[in-house]
């Protein structure tokens, strides 16, 4: 629900990875810190605003988008149109290792993504090709210190599957996080929990733990979303009380604070106006890192003040964010 699709633009990342060597990840590597082996979080030089900015410098939008936005560090969000999974990732965290920077990814590609609100619809055509490519995500990783957020509202938007579907997307997720901690020794990875205004917190403690948090790093709110930083805060000490009172175990969190500047309006999801940007990236900020997940001046959809198709980038929205609007 309430996704951009896009496939991540490479080519300067491609050419900075041709001079990093690969590194063997064995398995039974003793896991490291992405956040203590990096300084600062990557800025990636191909990100939507900085190709906007790049061709249209006569614009009069253009100044405030390049210095708020596209100089800043974003995730970027591989959703299964790449030509090798494994290749494009691999391309993307050695140009952050190589400049020492901290990339953050987005998986997105789980089997009938978004299936309720069909806004995003997609995803792998099967549980086998989705097992494929998510390993192949994993091993594309390899050794380079690397945040995953792993399939932002599957667990979220569940609402209109039954309980085989669910279970069997669960399945999924244990699987993916497995990949993660065999082949990429070095990367975090948070499941995700949705926002504050979607799913009771005791509710989504249970679905997260069914979908294998106790064995990721831990998970991610507000993703695409608008709430406050202090929302998301408490929603997510919310899940953990929930998860320790039942399961025994509680998990760091992230926030997406790329568009929550001024809130959420609670009616609009979609492109809403007077939304600004967040916090730029960081560690800590009450949560374990702040972090713009969703690239602020993607359209969510053809709805609210855009009619751009989702992952698009509208220059309107972009400067709309750095100012409030």
């Amino acid at each position: 629900m309430r996704r951009r699709l896009r496939t991540p633009a490479l080519a300067g990342a491609a050419a900075l990875a041709t001079a990093v060597s690969l590194l063997a990840a064995p398995a039974a590597q003793a896991a490291g810190d992405p956040y203590t082996m990096t300084s600062g979080f990557y800025v990636n030089p191909d990100n939507s605003a900085a190709v906007w900015s790049a061709s249209h410098q006569s614009d009069g939008r253009e100044p405030a988008i390049e210095s708020a936005i596209a100089t800043k560090p974003d995730a970027v969000w591989f959703t299964g149109g790449e030509s090798s999974i494994g290749d494009s990732v691999w391309s993307y965290t050695a140009a952050a290792e190589n400049v020492g920077q901290l990339p953050v990814l987005v998986a997105y590609n789980i089997p009938d993504r978004d299936i309720c609100a069909g806004d995003s619809a997609g995803g792998a055509a099967s549980d086998g090709a989705y097992d494929t490519w998510i390993g192949g995500f994993a091993g594309g990783i390899s050794s380079h210190p690397a945040l995953v957020i792993l399939e932002p509202d599957a667990l979220a938007d569940e609402s209109c599957m039954n309980a085989a579907q669910i279970a069997d997307r669960d399945g999924l997720l244990n699987f993916a996080i497995t990949q993660f901690n065999d082949q990429s020794p070095n990367t975090y990875v948070y499941l995700d929990a949705g926002n504050p205004g979607w799913i009771p917190a005791a509710t989504m403690a249970s679905d997260l733990n069914a979908a294998g948090l106790a064995n990721a790093h831990g998970f991610s709110v507000n993703v695409s979303s608008f709430y406050t930083t202090a929302q998301n805060i408490a929603y997510a000490n919310a899940i953990n009380a929930d998860l320790s009172a039942s399961y025994g175990y509680t998990k760091p969190f992230v926030i997406d604070t790329s568009r929550n500047g001024n809130g959420s309006n609670d009616n609009q999801w979609c492109n809403p106006s007077g939304m600004k940007l967040g916090a730029t990236d960081q560690q800590g900020g009450g949560a374990e890192a702040l972090l713009w997940i969703k690239t602020p001046g993607e359209s969510d959809g053809d709805c609210g003040t855009s009619s751009d198709p989702a992952g698009t980038f509208d220059p309107q929205l972009a400067y709309d964010l750095v100012y409030g609007y």
